[in-house]
């Protein structure tokens, strides 16, 4: 069990770098200091190593999609931690940015990793505007595609600012939500003291995978 996960751990620093055709079993083999043999024992194909990848990425982002929508409170406030809450799991977690590419990138993969969150990011709008939390005029849908863009932004950011300042993708997002979310509330937003991004992230580290 320690070696397969360690597989999947090197895999997804693999398949986040160099996407899914960049990478080969012989490659993850030497990254991981692990014999071609023992690697094909735990996984016989790449396309396999992918999916364990893609799965434990959904599972670290349910985990924080789930903590967060249990803790109830105004929609829109659940909406706004929510947000932060995946961006600060963007960041910190390779297996997200793995999964969030392998989805887009290999055929066969399975749903888009953005729909681990992004059906519970429309529902808190409808909810929100039902509760009088949105503006009249704000239609809940274009802003929902709004936050798929912006999450998947912080994805490309995150992989492209390796070895940068951590937390600086998330307190970029942080920022971007804060215009977006006085846009679009009923009432006037203040801006929040301290950035949101710098709190402790909700998901498992790069080096807390999942079991």
């Amino acid at each position: 069990m320690r070696t397969r996960n360690h597989l999947i751990s090197v895999a997804a620093a693999e398949f986040d770098r160099n996407g899914y055709d960049g990478t080969s079993l012989s490659r993850l083999s030497r990254s991981a200091d692990i014999s071609i043999g023992a690697v094909t024992f735990h996984f016989s194909a790449k396309g396999e190593l992918a999916s364990a990848v893609e799965n434990a990425g959904r599972s670290a982002t349910r985990r924080v999609v789930e903590g967060v929508t249990a803790r109830g409170g105004p929609a829109l406030d659940t909406l706004s931690a929510l947000v932060l809450a995946l961006g600060r799991l963007v960041e910190t977690d390779v297996a997200v940015r793995a999964a969030a590419r392998l989805t887009q990138e290999r055929a066969g993969a399975g749903p888009e990793w953005c729909c681990c969150w992004l059906p519970e990011v429309r529902e808190l709008l409808e909810r929100a505007a039902a509760q009088g939390q949105l503006d009249p005029e704000v239609d809940p849908r274009p802003v929902a595609v709004l936050t798929a863009h912006l999450v998947g932004g912080v994805v490309a950011r995150a992989r492209r600012g390796r070895g940068g300042r951590t937390g600086e993708a998330a307190g970029e997002l942080g920022e971007l939500w804060w215009l977006v979310r006085r846009s679009i509330a009923a009432t006037a937003v203040e801006r929040p003291a301290q950035r949101p991004a710098q709190e402790p992230a909700e998901g498992p580290t790069e080096t807390e995978m999942p079991k």
